[in-house]
């Protein structure tokens, strides 16, 4: 059995849910021997140079970090192979060229938002909302050629609130994610983890939900929808990308609307779906959505009654 904590490890990860990770190996004294991560860029209105939040850690934590364009250059592998690792974590980053995550003696594990083999791919946390799912999780796996598909080393069920956002669900499950890695990193260091095949995870006739990417056109509500598939549309897009509808205004021009919260009335509804009530009350297939959080274009997030006195429609 061998010490975790003398483990060479190389973490690779870009926003805060891999930061979070990557400060409990540190408090926790793991021998992280370097960092990838996402190459500085411009960002926000001022076009500052923005550097991620994996780098911001290291930095502070004094652990080398490296920042390639290109995961296949020899350059980036040569400084790779320098680090001399022995295991290697992904945390939110891009997807690894075999050269890569087949580098290290013991392997390379990947941290991924959601209860694998359900929701592969890269919004689990949105889409498991967005489907009205009660629960999810976390998994540890080994990496292999297709994304999401290797076998698995741990996994933790996670609730979803009947109300949580998907912003709330992310800063919950990137704690319970982080100590899920140094589980994984004991694991594997006392062999005590045995990888199983997905395919384990598979009830009989169960179907599989895929994470894709989001795009603007995704995150568009459907007012024939029913109300509460809106409703969970709405919350699993929260914060970040953001469901969003066109008002139509008095003189016929459509305003692109974010919607940030909303809640559901279930009835009959009394006009056409997508059609306004009063205030900001909207008629969908099978009842009532009320508007509590929206933002218009170029304008702060309000509260309905707060935007209401200053935008007036019929």
């Amino acid at each position: 059995m061998s010490d975790p904590k003398r483990i060479r490890i190389v973490f690779l990860g870009t926003p805060g849910f891999a930061a979070c990770s990557l400060e409990k190996l540190v408090q926790e004294k793991y021998n992280v021997v370097g960092v990838v991560t996402a190459p500085d860029k411009p960002a926000g209105r001022g076009q500052q140079i923005h550097q991620s939040e994996v780098k911001l850690s290291a930095v502070k934590n004094h652990i080398p970090v490296l920042q390639p364009e290109k995961l296949k250059s020899p350059e980036f592998l040569e400084q790779l192979k320098q680090l001399n690792p022995e295991l290697m974590i992904v945390v939110a980053f891009r997807m690894l060229p075999e050269v890569v995550w087949s580098l290290p003696k013991m392997g390379t594990f990947n941290l991924h938002g959601s209860l694998l083999p359900h929701y592969r791919g890269a919004a689990p946390i949105n889409w498991a909302i967005m489907n009205g799912e009660t629960k999810t999780g976390v998994t540890t796996f080994l990496l292999q050629q297709e994304v999401d598909t290797g076998n698995v080393l741990l996994r933790e069920e996670i609730s979803i609130g009947a109300n949580e956002t998907a912003g709330e669900l992310h800063d919950r499950m990137m704690v319970i994610g982080a100590e899920l890695v140094v589980q994984t990193i004991n694991g594997l260091s006392d062999n005590s983890l045995r990888a199983q095949n997905q395919a384990t995870f598979i009830s009989e006739n169960e179907i599989l939900h895929d994470a894709p990417k989001l795009f603007r056109e995704t995150c568009k509500i459907n007012w024939a929808w029913n109300g509460e598939r809106i409703r969970n549309h709405v919350r699993g897009l929260n914060p970040f990308p953001t469901a969003w509808a066109e008002l139509k205004r008095d003189d016929g021009t459509l305003l692109p609307m974010k919607i940030f919260s909303c809640q559901f009335g279930k009835g009959i509804p009394v006009g056409l779906p997508g059609t306004i009530n009063s205030k900001l009350s909207i008629n969908v297939a099978d009842g009532t959505l009320i508007i509590n959080e929206l933002q218009a274009p170029g304008k702060k997030r309000l509260y309905a009654e707060e935007f209401l006195k200053g935008f007036k429609f019929t």
